[in-house]
Parts: structure tokens; sequence; C-alpha cells
């Protein structure tokens, strides 16, 4: 059985390389995942009765691509580091099936994003009219917490506010910087929209190469194999 050639050794410890970086981030989007669903602060966002579908699903979604991704990540490891045909056929699948579904999920995501932005701003006034008939401190929560993360402050902004003590605090002339929140989600979906269509990209263009690599070093290992 004959070695590798240096260029297909290359090839071997940059797929290592490669997954084992996708395998650390599959652990961080899974440890994000957990950390939204367990955490009290966030639960309290999802498990509401009128916490928007798009939402509790999505936690769900990230728990799971995030699995994946490290099993994928595990595979093409092993796989690489141990010449491994099975293994690295494995991942050329997995791999295909992600690629697959970012395709779709990022077609679905740009032909949907007005949808997806009325249920986000829907949610938030649901919420916000609700807390307003009722008083209830779960939704008194919620809504903090939203405001403070996105520094906004109900439907009309700060100066128009009937709930001050729920906005972040401002001093001076911040109570004039400080918009409405559904101007912010607005302004940060719209703004934030081409950053995630860019990473999208990035990550597609690197599976890509992935895959090329996984078939050129599959063929060199049973290349090798073939040879007494």
């Amino acid at each position: 059985m004959a070695a590798l050639s240096g260029g297909e050794r290359c090839i071997k410890y940059l797929m290592f390389a490669f997954n084992l970086v996708f395998w650390l981030a599959g652990t961080a989007v899974l440890a994000i995942g957990l950390w939204l669903k367990l955490d009290s602060k966030t639960n309290s966002l999802l498990q509401g009765e009128d916490s928007p579908y798009v939402l509790y699903s999505g936690v769900y979604v990230l728990i799971a691509v995030g699995a994946l991704m490290m099993v994928v990540g595990f595979l093409g490891c092993c796989g690489a580091i141990q010449e491994s045909p099975l293994m690295l056929g494995l991942f050329f699948s997995f791999l295909l099936i992600i690629f697959a579904i970012e395709i779709a999920a990022g077609f679905w995501g740009f032909s949907n994003q007005n949808k997806v932005l009325d249920v986000i701003n829907g949610f938030y006034r649901q919420t916000y009219e609700e807390y307003d008939k009722t008083r209830d401190e779960r939704l008194k929560e919620t809504l903090r917490l939203i405001q403070n993360e996105l520094y906004c402050c109900g439907l009309k902004g700060r100066l128009g506010e009937t709930h001050p003590d729920l906005c972040p605090p401002a001093e001076d002339l911040e109570v004039f910087i400080i918009k409405s929140c559904p101007d912010v989600i607005d302004e940060v979906f719209n703004s934030k929209l081409h950053i995630v269509g860019g990473i999208g990209i990035t990550i597609g263009v690197i599976m890509v190469f992935g895959l090329i690599f996984t078939m050129l070093l599959c063929c060199a290992i049973r290349k090798s194999r073939e040879v007494v």
C-alpha cells in the first residue's frame, strides 16, 4: 500500500483543521441554543402563549443544527486523520445535505423577510398592548429585556412612552435619542440583513471547498490502497 503524496497529505491535514473548526462552531451554536432554551430571562420570550412560532422554533433549529455540525465535524476529523473512506463518505453526504438546506433557507429567508419582520414587530406590539391592559409581571420582564437589549422605548419612543420604567436608563439629551422599538427593530433587521447574507455566502463557499477536498482525499486514499 503506497503512502499519500505530499500534496495529498496537505489536503488531509487541511481537512482535519477545517473539520476541527467546524466542530468547534457546532459546539458554539449548540451552546447558544441551549442557553436560549434554558436561561430564565430568554425562556420567558419563548414559553408565553403569544410567543411567535418563528422564535420558538428557531431555538430548536439552533440546537439541532449545532448537534448536526458537531457530528459532521467529528466524522470529518476522524475520517481525515484515520484516512477512512467510509467516514469521509458520511461526512461528504452530511455536508452536502447541510449545503442544500442552507441554500433553501437562504431563498426562504430573503423571499419572506417582510413576513419575518412583521411577525417580530407584531409580537412586540401584542406583548406591549397586553401588558398595558393586564400589568402582568411576566410581560413586564419580557418588555424590559427587549427594550434594554435593543436600546429602544415603547411604541412611540422615550418622550411619548407611558411606561418609562421599562425603558433603558437615559440622562439629559439621551431621551431624544431613544427611538420606538418598532422603528429600531426595522432598522436592525434591514441593516443586518446584508451581513447575514454575506456570512451565508462565505459559509457556502467554504462548504464547497470542503466537498471538493473530501472527494480529492477519498480518491487519493482509495488509489493508494490499490497500489501493492
